[in-house]
């Protein structure tokens, strides 16, 4: 698999798969090289800024325009609709594998969101669970899709190529990307954020300065990738939240050549520039942004997706994991591998937890004890990988998510065990 380095998000990108399928001087002329078809794949409006605009001209053998019409999908997605508004923290151990054959569509489950499909803000969030590959091809018209591996690789064949991701490792894919999800392993399950505002892009620094955190040259976006396929194929979209489908009678993965800046990438986390802190207080989560999707309202996010990677602890005489806090935000958390450094147990990789708006949280009964009495030094955190879908919308649970054997009943029960220290005669 060939990619390429996405050196920024406001950029122009090219691939071509065959030698001078890029006509040169003009997007659209008369008669494009190989006798293909140019198509233009917008991701905004037309009107937007230069600097906020994204998309992308494709040179195709057949144009997304040649498909009957679509019919309603019998077999919806899971989760079901919102269920009942509660404030309660909430957590969930990991969901099952499943046990029929169920490919990537199928797997996934609704679990929160905070915005109705067809609204232009907020996210949904979804889990995935797949033990077989796709043979259809899928497109989302409800939102840009961030994806975030537990278990198992996947190998997705997009319109604009092919990008292949492991547990540690992200993917973004545009709003109406068309794909395919093969397994590379033989069981998969991981996280979607489905971003209905802004496009995601790279959180400014700051006083951090011009380097740190997630690095534009680490983000990679794949070569032109094409599938000349004369044979019948089935075409999934998702719009308003139902699957709707019709029958090719060809691959509509046939871009052949494509140019802009409304493309997939990936990124591994694992490269990520931590920034924390030699002196004292545990920082705000927001320097482990990788990245942002902003709203009007200039610092506040309609989603921050925010990584607790690996990193060395060094400060001086300070409680070191995450303080107690209540936020405006609110946290839908979930953990790739190893263990959260705020929390002893409970919390499993391929788990969640949804702290809402103004929900008091922090670290749980036994590792606060053990920060606050600890021997002081520096400390490595290491064999880990937490994250955090940040928005500044409050997330409803669907009623799966409230009903699932997987909901914890005795979250609460972690900071029951904090005892009151307090003494007025002794300071």
């Amino acid at each position: 698999m060939t990619l390429e380095y996405l050196s920024g998000f406001g950029n122009e990108f090219a691939s071509e798969a065959l030698p001078g399928a890029l006509p040169v001087g003009q997007n659209s002329p008369q008669k494009a090289p190989y006798g293909l078809y140019t198509e233009l794949f917008s991701g905004t409006a037309f009107t937007m800024a230069r600097s906020e605009a994204r998309r992308t001209w494709l040179y195709r053998i057949q144009p997304s325009a040649n498909h009957p019409a679509f019919a309603k999908l019998e077999r919806q997605l899971a989760g079901g609709p919102l269920g009942a508004v509660t404030p309660n923290r909430l957590r969930w151990n990991p969901l099952d594998m499943p046990s029929e054959p169920t490919d990537f569509i199928d797997g996934l489950v609704a679990m929160v969101a905070n915005s109705a499909s067809e609204k232009p803000s907020g996210i949904s969030i979804h889990h995935y669970r797949a033990n077989r590959s796709m043979e259809r091809v899928f497109f989302n018209a409800d939102g840009e899709w961030l994806i975030v591996p537990e278990h198992g690789r996947l190998r997705l064949v997009t319109e604009l190529g092919v990008l292949e991701v492991e547990p540690l490792e992200i993917v973004v894919l545009p709003r109406g990307l068309k794909f395919r999800v093969e397994l590379l392993d033989a069981q998969a399950r991981g996280y979607i954020a489905e971003n209905h505002g802004a496009p995601l892009r790279l959180p400014d620094l700051g006083p951090i300065g011009s380097n740190g955190l997630a690095n534009p040259r680490d983000f990679l976006s794949p070569v032109a990738h094409y599938e000349d396929l004369r044979q019948p194929t089935t075409l999934v979209q998702k719009f308003l939240g139902e699957l709707w489908a019709c029958e090719l009678d060809h691959s509509p993965l046939n871009v052949v050549a494509w140019h802009g800046n409304n493309v997939p990438y990936k990124y591994d986390l694992r490269r990520f520039n931590t920034i924390g802190t030699v002196s004292f207080d545990h920082p705000d989560p927001s320097i482990f942004t990788v990245l942002t999707s902003p709203t009007s309202v200039h610092g506040l996010a309609n989603l921050d997706f925010v990584i607790f990677p690996p990193r060395w602890m060094v400060a001086e005489n300070t409680f070191r994991p995450p303080w107690f806090h209540r936020n405006l935000m609110n946290e839908y958390m979930g953990l790739i591998q190893g263990a959260y450094d705020a929390k002893a147990e409970g919390f499993l990789p391929g788990g969640a937890s949804l702290h809402s708006c103004m929900s008091a949280h922090g670290p749980d009964g036994e590792t606060c004890t053990k920060a606050i009495n600890v021997e002081l030094a520096p400390h490595k955190i290491d064999n880990t990988m937490a994250f955090m879908f940040e928005t500044s919308q409050v997330l409803r649970p669907t009623r799966f998510a409230l009903d699932c054997p997987q909901l914890q009943p005795a979250y609460d029960a972690c900071w029951a065990s904090l005892p009151v220290t307090f003494n007025p005669n002794r300071r």
